[in-house]
This record gives C-alpha cells, structure tokens and sequence, in this order.
C-alpha cells in the first residue's frame, strides 16, 4: 500500500472506531518508519506523533535481546497509548538523548489521531492498543543499509551495534513475534 492508501485507512477508522486512535508504525531499523510517520502527521488533519526513540532505554538498546528489551513499551503504553484511547489526560517523559535520562514530564497532546513509529512496537503487549498497525516493508538487509548509510551521514559509527545487535535483534524479535504477519498493511517503503 502507497502512502494515500494509509491515509485512507487511517480516515476510515478515525470514523469508525468511536474512540481516539492509534496508528503505530513499526519495521525494521532504517525501514522509513519515522519518515512515513512524520508525514502521516503531516498529512492526517490533527493528528500528532509521539517519537518512538523517546521510549528507547540507551543501555537495554545497545544489548542483545530476543524481544527489543531496549524498547520501554511498558512505560508507552501506561503514559500514551491506554490513556490516549480512552481519551484520559496523561503526561510523559521524553528521552533526552542529550542527557541520556528521561526528561521532564510533558502533558499527552489532545487529539484523536496519535502516530506512534518504533522498532519492537507489534509486540503482544502493545498490539491490543494499536487500532492501525502499519509496517514499512523493506527487508532487513535494505533496511540495514539505509540504517547505518544514515548513521554515517549524521557522524555515528554504529557499525559493530548493526552487526552484532540490532540485526540480530531484528531477527530474533522476527522469529518470535512475526510483527510483519501482525500489521493491518504493509507500506511499500
């Protein structure tokens, strides 16, 4: 599916769902998650992305882990996501990788559509909050190579955390979860 595809289906289950929703991005590291979800944010009137990196833990990111261990999904889920569809107010807690410790407490934006883009998201856990469940359909090693071009473009040598973390922590959380058999759509990134 096109981006105007998502577009659609995300209007369509705004109308529907009688509740604020969540549309959750999800794909391997360098798949263009962020890149469609800032534009689904751009282009959904209302709607409002909460940045998955904001709920990375930098040390559990950089180790291996069979399920994405690095990714907080306990604290997204109790700060945006089940407050945000039952249309509670709620604050949350920013990464700030500058300081490397969460920062203040912010208050959950009020809107209807929140677009969620993370590694690890179409986990068991999270998915019974997720109403669009989209995944970036680039396969690992494309998306791995975008991944760590982009890294060197912005100065980051993450070569040995590609190589002996993050892929094989991709595989692993493939293997165990199946999040690409999860998704509502796959986008063609």
């Amino acid at each position: 599916m096109d981006q105007h595809g998502v577009i659609d289906l995300v209007a369509a289950r705004r109308a529907s769902a009688g509740h604020p929703i969540v549309v959750g991005i999800s794909g391997y590291c360098g798949s263009g998650k962020s890149t469609l979800a800032r534009s689904l944010a751009g282009n959904v009137p209302g709607a409002v992305r909460i940045r998955g990196d904001d709920f990375l833990d930098p040390e559990r990111s950089h180790r291996r882990s069979a399920d994405w261990d690095g990714v907080d999904r306990a604290r997204l889920m109790s700060s945006v996501l089940e407050p945000h569809r039952t249309g509670r107010a709620s604050t949350f807690h920013r990464f700030d990788w500058s300081v490397r410790a969460l920062g203040p407490a912010e208050p959950l934006p009020t809107t209807d559509v929140v677009v969620v883009d993370l590694i690890g998201l179409f986990h068991p856990d999270a998915m019974p909050h997720i109403d669009v469940a989209v995944w970036c359909d680039v396969d690992l090693d494309t998306a791995a190579r975008r991944g760590m071009a982009r890294d060197r473009r912005l100065g980051r040598d993450h070569h040995d955390l590609w190589r002996d973390v993050w892929i094989p922590n991709e595989r692993d959380f493939e293997a165990q979860f199946a999040p690409r058999d999860a998704a509502d759509v796959l986008f063609d990134g």
